[in-house]
């Protein structure tokens, strides 16, 4: 214990009422800060499960906690951070004090840490460790929305910070629902090797399914074609990331999981909070 005894941590999510997949990564991410004993208690709370973002608020004992920092992890600032969770933990700022004297500190989204560049690289050099970077094109995919125009902010900072190492010839943030497409990434690329990255907390219909038809991913062998491959089972949707490469029209395209499945989210979860500084 770090001596920051009435401190707690709650970690607040979308989730999911579909896939079972969607809070996974927060889950886990929870387990491994709670054996750090750096928090006193450490607790997730979601949007779409349970426990549910309006349930968080009596989590913690005003008696012995007296201090709770959430981070949402998230991967941009946007509407549901901006929005929805402050609306449903009725969070007045950054700092909200309450009538039972405890006091809420309102964190910034995990996709807003620096150290977000480095996992992304080191995504990328995991789902295609031999390719020469220089005969080799990195696409960041976000989602795109017309909701939030800061939505696709997070994606395209980190696309221009990678891009501007020089490690890769072609470096592209690239939206499911906005240009640029990732649907248009033959146009958008040159080289015989792509590296797409899901810029997402969770594996769910997005990687499993949206994306990778979307690129043209065959379905790997053996999948129900007539269900939906998110449904499939856990063992069967994983292969997706694990038949690397794709030949798709005579290119290498290589598919990677979600960002936020990432170990190293719990190190940014906790720097968030302020509590402790790599």
């Amino acid at each position: 214990m770090t001596g920051k005894t009435k401190v707690a941590l709650l970690i607040v999510a979308h989730g999911s009422t579909v896939n079972p997949d969607s809070s996974a990564p927060t889950f886990a991410h929870a387990v491994e800060i709670r054996r750090r004993k750096i928090f006193v208690d450490v607790e997730c709370a979601f949007w779409k499960e349970e426990p549910s973002l309006r349930d968080a608020t009596f989590l913690f004992d005003p008696e012995s906690i007296r201090e709770v920092c959430v981070v949402p992890n998230f991967i941009s600032e946007g509407y549901f951070t901006q929005t929805v969770v402050p609306r449903e933990l009725e969070l007045s700022g950054r700092i909200t004090r309450r009538s039972n004297g405890q006091v809420w500190k309102y964190c910034d989204p995990v996709g807003n840490h620096p150290l977000m560049t480095e996992l992304l690289l080191k995504r990328a050099g995991e789902v295609a460790p031999n390719v020469d970077p220089t005969e080799t094109s990195l696409l960041i995919v976000a989602h795109g929305t017309d909701l939030n125009e800061n939505s696709a902010v997070a994606a395209k900072r980190e696309a221009e910070k990678i891009r501007c190492l020089g490690k890769y010839r072609t470096v592209l943030n690239v939206y499911m629902e906005e240009p640029p497409l990732v649907s248009e990434w033959r146009k958008l690329t040159k080289t015989p090797n792509v590296i797409v990255v899901p810029f997402f907390i969770s594996d769910g219909l997005h990687s499993y399914e949206d994306i990778p038809r979307l690129i043209g991913i065959i379905v790997a062998a053996g999948v129900d074609r007539g269900r939906p491959w998110s449904a499939a089972p856990a063992t069967v949707r994983g292969k997706i990331f694990r038949a690397n490469p794709y030949r798709i029209n005579g290119r290498s395209v290589f598919y990677a999981p979600s960002i936020g499945t990432d170990p190293g989210f719990a190190d940014i979860i906790i720097e968030q909070t302020g509590i402790i500084k790599s």
